[in-house]
């Protein structure tokens, strides 16, 4: 509830954070109960490595799918980086850090994309399946998985290079084009026209390629939760 897109998003209050949190616990206790062979705590201490345990993997689930919306805000820094709006940022109202605004219409769009395609449901979903996979009170050794958490961040790279590379071809095609043109003729207006025209195509390149962000990021959402099966799978096998 507090590191997954959408559930942990700055708009919804936190009270309603707390109802949803006590109503999948009523949900999910008489399903996914203790084993025989599950740790029971027998301390203060112990309750809290327990908590510290099932905080920190909260924390890997939610930082697995966020990784694709990290990804496509880095798209948005990119190609605003390209279209010269690197210098109009406003603030993100969920990091309270200043964000570009296409990096925002990326955001969004993702959000959008995500509720569309029912992520939230997976999301929910991944959470009853940990309890079966990884019941409380078994202390998974998270920190010792902590690579494969790491080499899974780099998916949020491989997106944005993605989503950014028909932009980036396309505005520097217009740059070597503009620059040819310009050495032939020295009285030809490169920086204004330049600058006019590789916004102009950057955005009907990128109301081109709208179209492919669902199944591009159907994909990426399906290999971020097939992921986090695995490394819940691995933690269940590393005890």
């Amino acid at each position: 509830m507090s590191f997954a897109p959408f559930l942990s998003n700055a708009s919804v209050n936190f009270r309603v954070k707390a109802v949803l949190t006590i109503a999948l616990t009523v949900l999910l206790l008489p399903v996914y109960s203790l084993p025989e062979s599950a740790y029971i705590p027998s301390s203060a201490a112990s309750w809290g490595a327990v908590a510290l345990s099932e905080a920190a993997l909260g924390v890997v689930m939610g930082l697995i799918v966020q990784f694709v919306f990290d990804g496509m805000q880095l798209a948005g820094q990119i190609i605003s980086f390209q279209f010269g709006f690197s210098l109009v940022n406003i603030i993100d109202p969920n990091t309270q850090v200043e964000i570009t605004v296409l990096s925002t219409l990326h955001d969004l769009a993702t959000l959008l994309i995500f509720m569309q395609l029912g992520v939230h449901r997976w999301i929910l979903r991944a959470v009853a399946t940990s309890f079966q996979l990884i019941p409380a009170g078994t202390l998974p050794s998270i920190a010792l998985r902590a690579p494969d958490l790491l080499r899974m961040a780099t998916s949020m790279w491989l997106i944005g290079a993605e989503i950014a590379f028909p932009i980036l071809l396309a505005t520097m095609l217009t740059d070597l084009t503009v620059g040819f043109i310009s050495k032939a003729s020295p009285q030809f207006p490169a920086l204004f026209f330049g600058i006019s025209v590789k916004f102009l195509l950057g955005v009907a390149v990128l109301y081109g390629v709208f179209a492919y962000w669902p199944g591009l990021l159907e994909r990426d959402f399906f290999h971020a939760l097939t992921h986090l099966e695995t490394f819940l799978s691995n933690l269940r096998g590393g005890g």
